[in-house]
């Protein structure tokens, strides 16, 4: 698996956030950043930049040295962006949404689904009776779903998922 910057974005994104991204982009390459120089570049302050390190920290995706500053006696933290570790989030990503796959699967393939005809809102059996089968949005007379193009979608989303689960290394 290639690790192309949209990869390496989306993961970031979806672990830290998208306000994180400038930092990696500016961190990217780069090794031992001062926390000071990376809040100038992103033009940040100072503890909206800690903040967005130590989500990546929390993560892996950043490692840091601690130095002290010989005329203040504070540390001043330097940061190294960790790109091997975007292989693991990538996998481990696929891997909970296959598990939420499949446990969606399962719900769909033993529940009875209840549709407004206008649209408004789907229903399992059970929220469907306390609503007496009427849309608590609109007030229309629900009827019920045939699900299984539905399930047929889950399955090949499933199936995907499972091949780029086995070709990640």
């Amino acid at each position: 698996m290639k690790l192309t910057n949209k990869i390496i974005e989306s993961v970031v994104a979806e672990v830290a956030g998208d306000d994180v991204l400038p930092l990696v982009k500016y961190l990217k390459g780069r090794k031992n950043v001062s926390e000071f120089k990376l809040a100038s570049s992103i033009k940040k302050e100072i503890n909206a930049t800690r903040n967005m390190l130590y989500r990546l920290y929390e993560n892996n995706l950043v490692s840091f040295i601690r130095k002290k500053d010989k005329k203040k006696g504070w540390y001043i933290y330097y940061w190294t962006f960790n790109l091997k570790r975007i292989k693991d989030l990538v996998k481990n990503l696929k891997k909970e949404r296959l598990e939420k796959l499949k446990a969606r699967l399962e719900r769909e393939k033993k529940g009875n689904f209840f549709l407004c005809p206008n649209k408004c809102i789907r229903l399992n059996f059970e929220q469907a009776t306390e609503f007496e089968f009427k849309c608590p949005e609109c007030g229309t007379l629900m009827v019920q779903e045939d699900n299984k193009e539905r399930i047929k979608k889950i399955e090949v989303e499933i199936k995907e998922l499972e091949r780029e689960v086995k070709k990640i290394k």
